[in-house]
């Protein structure tokens, strides 16, 4: 089977982004078996959804997978061009890239600007810290927590949100696309105008603006 090539465009981080002193530059590998700079390779000026998984999850990890593919669907044209999901596992000492090879193959994820990624415990414990951190003990040292949320990061923009996994489609949309790159001005009058003639059509049919 082929692999996967990693971007090679390069993306420009924002000014004022914290970089690989916020991110760390901890060396990770694909489930290709590529080895990939968390920072430089995957974050820097990009914008993506960040999650934690591990393989033989018998709980929540299968859903929230199923969960990004359907959100993967709908942003297909973007994924793997200005947009990228990365799944990290919490058990590395288990999950090989073969087997997250495994798991994303299973789960029909292994998809073009999807990566599955595993590394040392230490350092992915640090990357889970570092972007998911709650500042309560019940919350942040309890693994099986960890599928509950998704980190939505735009570097470019120095921006960051999160969703939560099983959020409504359309709440974990319209997440991420607090994060998208900024928009020009003639891009947004074209956008609004689109936005108007709905709220025109919901007026003449409901009396009132029906959709938001």
């Amino acid at each position: 089977m082929k692999r996967r090539k990693l971007i090679t465009r390069v993306f420009t981080p924002h000014p004022y982004s914290p970089g690989a002193g916020r991110y760390t530059n901890a060396l990770l590998r694909t489930q290709d078996d590529e080895e990939v700079k968390f920072y430089d390779d995957l974050i820097r000026g990009r914008q993506c959804v960040v999650n934690f998984m591990y393989a033989e999850c018998g709980g929540s990890c299968s859903m929230v997978t199923q969960r990004l593919k359907t959100i993967y669907k709908e942003l297909q044209p973007r994924m793997g061009k200005d947009l990228f999901f990365y799944s990290l596992t919490i058990k590395a000492k288990d999950d090989t890239p073969a087997a997250l090879k495994r798991y994303a193959q299973m789960n029909k994820a292994d998809l073009p600007g999807w990566y599955f990624l595993t590394g040392d415990p230490f350092d992915l414990e640090t990357i889970r810290f570092r972007l998911f951190a709650m500042s309560h003990p019940g919350f942040d040292l309890d693994d099986a927590l960890h599928g509950g949320m998704l980190r939505i990061i735009n570097d470019g923009r120095n921006s960051w949100g999160m969703a939560q996994s099983f959020a409504s489609r359309e709440n974990i949309l319209r997440r991420i696309s607090w994060q998208d790159p900024e928009k020009s001005y003639a891009e947004l009058v074209v956008e609004y105008r689109k936005v108007q003639a709905q709220i025109n059509a919901d007026r003449k049919k409901h009396g009132y603006r029906y959709s938001v």
